[in-house]
């Protein structure tokens, strides 16, 4: 199969051309830089030259593949083109630069979607998309059938984008990612309480630390979205999840004891732009994905991931 991969040289997205490649499978990956390319190349995949507001370039990509992974999404502004940049900004100013950034970014993701989907309508062929859990609703154990929660900033409309794209002729499903997504390689949240807690000399959680981020594998996450490509049912969302949820408070722990700093409650304010993540109780489970699917994870939970000199390198 060849296989159209967005965003296809990230920590997660990597592994997932990895994860084709070795499975016989053709990829053919998005970039839009030299690196990029030369990335995709080492790893056994050939060279799309674009980005996710190109959408052309979309259209042509899944055009040329018998399905699509769609792992791209904008997740800092400093990856965004210039006039999504002055789109932020501008709207900032009337209603807060964070919902200006996350209204900018979805809106992005979901024209991508449907350009991708105009390409393969009528056709069956697959196309994975990739979301995240951190939008269902809080402080009980979410699941597959549930949807995204209307009142908090979540990707809830890419999703509806894909899965509407299920009448248009396309085997379209969903791969939801827990908010760690570790192993090596890491730079997403984990790393990012590492780095506040050295910059501030200690490691913090809020309240009783007792709210649970759910956890993956970079691997076993990037056998998941192989398996909805090939398996998947049209429809269908799917948990990258491994660890329900790990209590925020272990997590500081491990940091803590790792460089020899304190472990202490603060507010949310303490952790910055990361604010409004890590009072999050988002336990989530991934029966049913593992019961339709036969996945299974089989790589280290966060916690003993975590807690490895690895992680702690400057």
């Amino acid at each position: 199969m060849v296989v159209f991969v967005t965003g296809a040289t990230g920590f997660i997205s990597s592994a997932v051309v990895k994860e084709l490649v070795n499975a016989g499978h053709q990829v053919l990956g998005l970039t839009r830089s030299d690196a990029g390319a030369g990335s995709l190349i080492a790893d056994g995949a050939q060279v799309h030259r674009g980005d996710l507001e190109d959408l052309e370039s979309l259209r042509s990509g899944a055009a040329m593949s018998d399905g699509v992974v769609h792992m791209a999404f904008i997740h800092d502004i400093s990856h965004a083109s210039i006039s999504a940049r002055l789109q932020i900004l501008l709207g900032g100013f009337r209603r807060g630069m964070a919902s200006s950034f996350m209204a900018t970014v979805i809106e992005t993701d979901r024209r991508a979607i449907e350009a991708l989907g105009t390409a393969l309508a009528g056709s069956g062929r697959p196309l994975v998309v990739a979301s995240a859990t951190l939008g269902l609703a809080p402080g009980r154990l979410a699941t597959e059938d549930d949807v995204h929660d209307p009142g908090r900033p979540t990707r809830g409309p890419s999703e509806e984008a894909a899965l509407a794209l299920v009448l248009r002729g396309v085997r379209a499903s969903v791969v939801r990612l827990a908010p760690s997504v570790h192993g090596d390689g890491d730079h997403g949240m984990v790393p990012r309480l590492i780095g506040i807690a050295r910059k501030k000399g200690v490691s913090a959680y809020v309240g009783e630390g007792l709210n649970r981020w759910p956890a993956v594998h970079q691997l076993d996450a990037a056998r998941l979205f192989r398996l909805a490509l090939e398996k998947g049912c049209a429809g269908a969302r799917y948990h990258g999840v491994a660890d329900e949820g790990v209590p925020f408070r272990d997590i500081a722990g491990v940091i803590g004891r790792r460089l020899n700093e304190p472990v202490v409650a603060k507010s949310s304010g303490h952790f910055g732009l990361l604010g409004n993540f890590v009072t999050v109780d988002n336990p989530t489970s991934s029966k049913l994905t593992q019961e339709r699917l036969g996945w299974r994870p089989t790589q280290p939970s966060l916690i003993p991931d975590l807690d490895r000199a690895r992680y702690f390198e400057a």
